[in-house]
C-alpha cells in the first residue's frame, strides 16, 4: 500500500488516498486518535469514485464520528481503471433489454453481477490486509454498502468481516442466494420499497436466504435515492452495537 494524498477535513478527519498495485482508494480515521480505531469498509456501486467521492465521505464523516475509521476502493472497471469488456458488453445488453421493456432475465444478471463480484472481493481482501497491518487501525471490522452481491461474498469467505449493513438494490443472482445461507454475522439490510431499478421480490428472498440468527430488515418507502436520514442513522447504531 502506497498513499498518495493526505489531507485534514475541518480538523477531526483525516483522508489518506492510497493505491494498492493499481488499485485507487481512500483511508479516512478520526483524529485526534486516542486508541486503534475498528474498521469498516465502505462498498458502492461501480460509478467510479469520483463520482460516489461526496457520498462515501459523507458516510466516512459520520462514521468517525462514531469513532471508526471507514476504507473504501475503486471497483473493477471503474473510474480510471481499464475497462472490463465483459461487464461493457453485459451493461449494453442491459440498457437494450430495459429500454425494449423486457424482463431482466438471469443470463444478464449472472454476466453483469458474477465477474464484479469474482474481481472485487480478492481485492477487498487485499486491502484489508493492507489496512490492518497500519497502525490505529484494529478489528473488529464490517462492511457497509453494495454491490449487495459483493457484500454477500466477501461476509461468506472472510472471517474478519463481523457485522454488515447491506443496501438493497441491485441485481441479485441465484449464486447470491445460495452464498447468503452460509453468512452467519450480524445484518442490517437497507431496502427502498418503490426502488424502481429494484427487483423487491428478489431483495426478500436473499434477505430470507441470509443464515444469520440476527438479521434486521430496514425498508422505507421511496425510489433508490430517497433513504431517509433516519434508516443511516439506524444503520450506525448498528455497528456501535457490533463493532464497540
Amino acid at each position: 500500500m502506497r498513499f498518495t494524498s493526505e489531507q485534514r477535513l475541518d480538523g477531526d478527519l483525516l483522508e489518506r488516498g492510497f493505491t494498492l498495485g493499481d488499485v485507487p482508494g481512500f483511508l479516512w480515521t478520526p483524529e485526534p486518535a486516542a486508541a486503534p480505531a475498528p474498521l469498516i469498509l465502505l462498498g458502492h456501486p461501480p460509478l467510479g469514485l469520483a463520482r460516489m467521492y461526496p457520498a462515501l465521505l459523507a458516510r466516512a464523516r459520520q462514521a468517525a464520528a462514531d469513532g471508526f475509521a471507514t476504507a473504501t476502493i475503486e471497483l473493477p472497471g471503474s473510474g480510471d481503471r481499464p475497462r472490463l469488456p465483459e461487464l461493457d458488453r453485459a451493461r449494453a445488453e442491459l440498457r437494450r433489454t430495459m429500454e425494449a421493456g423486457e424482463p431482466v432475465g438471469p443470463a444478464i444478471v449472472d454476466a453483469l453481477i458474477l465477474p464484479l463480484v469474482d474481481r472485487t472481493v480478492p481485492e477487498w481482501q487485499a486491502a484489508l490486509d493492507a489496512l490492518l497491518d497500519l497502525p490505529g487501525l484494529r478489528g473488529p471490522v464490517g462492511y457497509s454498502g453494495g454491490v449487495i452481491a459483493v457484500g454477500t461474498r466477501l461476509a461468506a469467505v472472510d472471517p474478519r468481516i463481523e457485522a454488515a449493513v447491506l443496501f438493497a438494490g441491485s441485481f441479485v443472482p441465484a449464486a447470491t442466494v445460495e452464498e447468503a445461507r452460509r453468512v452467519g454475522i450480524p445484518l442490517h439490510v437497507l431496502l427502498q420499497w418503490d426502488d424502481e431499478g429494484n427487483d423487491r421480490q428478489a431483495s426478500l428472498a436473499l434477505f430470507d436466504a441470509f443464515g444469520s440468527r440476527e438479521k434486521t430488515l430496514n425498508a422505507n418507502m421511496g425510489g433508490h435515492t430517497g433513504v431517509p436520514a433516519f434508516a443511516g442513522e439506524a444503520a450506525a447504531r448498528f455497528f456501535t452495537r457490533h463493532l464497540k
